[in-house]
């Protein structure tokens, strides 16, 4: 992973987790989720205007993607809605790495030295003990950590379809903008058919938080597009999910939250596995 990779990806879990918080603070998920999504398709459509198509080869993996991406969405929202923060976001993004890892070396035959390997297992680590933060789970908490589970599954199955979609379109800024057109629409619509007349009035006071959200989430997700037409796919995601730190830190400095002994150690071991990663 060369310096301008790595710093790519690392930009982009900074990105992610501003976003990420973003989203958690509207506290009206469907709102929230609709700005978000109609920022990604406006972001998508001005790019598309310079970008133009990206290769036929690419579409068949940008609509199953876009599939994808509404479901992960629709997974994180209800997991927003069962349980904490701070333990269902750590959970869904610790599980995807190594569940990408296994998809990249089973699909797309990628290998990953056993010091990235290591790294992958590392940073996984740090970010799952993140759950533990606001103590040990209980009974009551499952769904959400089910749902938690599941939007990590599917996290890891977009990363790796769209590991074959950048990489047949030939250009990662085509291949970002229609997947923000094709997923960025559905929450807008879904929230104009449940809250009609109602919407705009609901709306108006978050617009501009949720547009910024939906902006930075372009800009995250295209960083990490353009770094896996670079790299393993694997490495990437690890230190994609970095973000889970990033967002305990902006949860100290900016939200009151603590951050506590158990997030601290998490932190250092997920920095452990980010200097595996770059070896």
């Amino acid at each position: 992973m060369t310096t301008l990779i790595f710093g790519a990806v690392l930009t982009a879990a900074l990105l992610h987790a501003v976003w990420n918080a973003i989203a958690h603070a509207i506290t009206d998920r469907l709102v929230g989720f609709a700005l978000i999504g109609a920022a990604q398709a406006v972001c998508g459509a001005v790019l598309a205007v310079f970008a133009g198509l990206p290769a036929a080869a690419a579409w068949p993996y940008l609509l199953v993607s876009g599939l994808l991406h509404i479901l992960y969405q629709g997974f994180l929202m209800l997991s927003f809605r069962l349980g904490d923060f701070g333990q269902v976001y750590p959970l869904a993004r610790g599980i995807a790495p190594w569940a990408v890892a296994l998809g990249a070396a089973a699909f797309l035959g990628e290998s990953l030295s056993p010091m990235q390997l290591s790294g992958v297992l590392v940073v996984c680590a740090g970010l799952t003990a993140l759950v533990f933060a606001g103590g040990r789970p209980g009974r009551a908490q499952l769904p959400a950590l089910a749902a938690a589970v599941t939007t990590g599954l599917i996290i890891a199955t977009y990363t790796v379809v769209d590991g074959f979609g950048v990489r047949s379109s030939h250009d990662p800024i085509a291949y970002t903008a229609w997947l923000m057109l094709l997923e960025g629409p559905f929450f807008l619509l879904a929230a104009a058919a449940v809250r009609r007349r109602a919407l705009w009035s609901q709306v108006r006071p978050v617009l501009a938080v949720g547009v910024t959200g939906g902006v930075l989430s372009t800009l995250a997700y295209g960083l990490v597009l353009w770094a896996q037409t670079q790299g393993a796919l694997a490495g990437i995601a690890a230190l994609r999910e970095t973000s889970v730190v990033f967002g305990a830190v902006i949860g100290w400095l900016f939200l009151n939250e603590r951050f506590g002994r158990i997030r601290a150690v998490s932190a250092v071991v997920v920095t452990v596995g980010i200097v595996l990663l770059s070896l």
